[in-house]
């Protein structure tokens, strides 16, 4: 009687004992951020959610990646390949990894508790999926290049006013003669040009009208950006759509949009009785718009005018990656990630508690955020804003630059051309006269000679 107890209570507490006794052999696939590579261990969100199982449960594990790089499905000799291949021949334990439960699958091997809930949706580039009512008349620029056109506005004006006061052919005799072109009359002078329309008094001299003239240039060449932006904005508001949904998606013509070829996303749309389903995949066919792998799919979606179809939770760690991406909230064709072993084995029942204990505890989620918090700043966002930024524009500062700078130079040219007559009898250096020229121009000698006349 002694003996059958002790016989009993070994069969019961076999498992357990297994369990202890010897290391598990888990099979991995390398996909982040489920399991990555660093040097020469191994991270993720499956190796944490590993070693807290072993906790919870008390096993020791040996963790190798998969020898063909795939999840599993059956050749065409009808044998299963990837980590369920090795399940099913015996050379693994269990299989960690984002592993989806399918119907196939589950006749040959068996299944925890799901550890993730994901489905399918699409992500587009954030300029593409923004809403908007309306085109603020601010819009075409950025915020940065008002900032520029306002400062070369201010720098132009007060250019025309030293050409104003520096040139005998505006200001002949400052002792005598009145200053028409102050700074005052230079902004409205250029402000009247920004309506292609002549405002105050216009500049009479060489350089004065070499500098009008390159801000009218620029002005006209400014117009014409704007305008062209503003019209694309329009256009682009009332074509794109916001797109929200996978209906939104199949029923516009504006950007293109594929996923995975021969994935599972693809037999999932091509074999769907939903009419906007196979509406979609009638596309993607049509277009030939399918991509060899997701980080194809990525690129295409940030280089735009594209919107990648994918797993829910894969795309969520583009968008965390990428801050120029936006992820739908529309998930379809819901589908579970869950731990798989050999047919009959006694780790899946234990393994199923921990799973529902970690999630209980709140640790499922914890894990999740650590995985895939963001790694970008949230102003990263408006790099790609459709408003003209200020390197757009830069050719067409440097061009008012360099002909306000010659206007100035011209200027300067034409007093000395003018000290330089005014010493031809010899009694004074040309350097003299041109310096007290200047002098007399900006309030110095100018200044004391009206004075003296007056007391005179």
């Amino acid at each position: 009687m002694k003996t059958c107890v002790i016989l009993v209570f070994w069969l019961v507490s076999a498992p357990s004992r297994t369990t202890d006794a010897k290391e598990i052999s888990i099979t991995t696939i390398e996909e982040e951020p489920y399991t990555m590579t660093r040097g020469s261990e191994l991270e993720g969100f499956c190796i944490d959610l590993l070693s807290q199982l072993s906790q919870k449960i008390g096993f020791r594990y040996d963790l190798h990646l998969v020898k063909d790089g795939r999840y599993g499905a059956i050749d065409t000799s009808g044998k299963w390949t990837g980590m369920i291949g090795e399940l099913v021949r015996g050379e693994a334990d269990l299989a960690v990894a984002p592993l989806t439960v399918t119907a196939a699958r589950e006749r040959f091997v068996d299944t925890t508790t799901p550890f993730m809930q994901t489905g399918l949706s699409f992500i587009l580039r954030n300029d593409v999926t923004s809403a908007r009512s309306s085109v603020g008349v601010m819009s075409p620029f950025s915020r940065d290049t008002w900032i520029g056109i306002f400062i070369a506005f201010l720098l132009t004006a007060f250019c025309m006013f030293l050409v104003g006061r520096i040139s005998p052919s505006e200001w002949a005799e400052p002792d005598t003669d009145d200053h028409s072109l102050t700074f005052s009359h230079s902004l409205w002078y250029l402000m009247g040009s920004l309506t292609l329309q002549g405002a105050g008094p216009h500049p009479k001299s060489p350089s004065g009208r070499l500098i009008s003239t390159i801000w009218w240039l620029f002005t006209i060449l400014l117009l014409a950006c704007y305008f062209s932006s503003f019209s694309l904005m329009m256009y682009t508001s009332n074509k794109q759509m916001s797109i929200q949904s996978f209906e939104d998606l199949a029923n516009q013509d504006v950007i293109d949009y594929g996923t995975v070829r021969s994935g599972a996303t693809m037999m999932f749309f091509k074999y769907s009785n939903n009419p906007v389903h196979r509406k979609i995949y009638q596309h993607m066919e049509h277009k030939k718009s399918f991509v060899s792998t997701m980080e194809e799919g990525v690129r295409r979606t940030q280089e735009g005018n594209f919107a990648f179809i994918g797993e829910a939770v894969s795309l969520e760690l583009a968008v965390a990656r990428y801050c120029t991406l936006t992820r739908s909230q529309d998930v379809i064709g819901m589908r579970s990630y869950a731990i798989a072993a050999p047919l009959g084995s006694p780790l899946v029942k234990n393994l199923s508690i921990a799973i529902l204990k970690l999630s209980e505890s709140g640790e499922l989620k914890y894990l999740h955020d650590k995985w895939w918090a963001s790694s970008c700043l949230p102003t990263d966002r408006t790099q790609l804003s459709p408003s003209l930024q200020p390197h757009d524009l830069l050719g067409l500062f440097l061009f008012l630059v360099v002909g306000s700078s010659v206007g100035l130079l011209l200027a300067l040219t034409e007093l000395l051309s003018r000290a330089r007559n005014q010493t031809k009898d010899g009694k004074k250096s040309c350097c003299s006269v041109w310096t007290s020229e200047l002098r007399r121009r900006f309030g110095g000698d100018g200044t004391e000679r009206s004075s003296d006349k007056s007391n005179t």
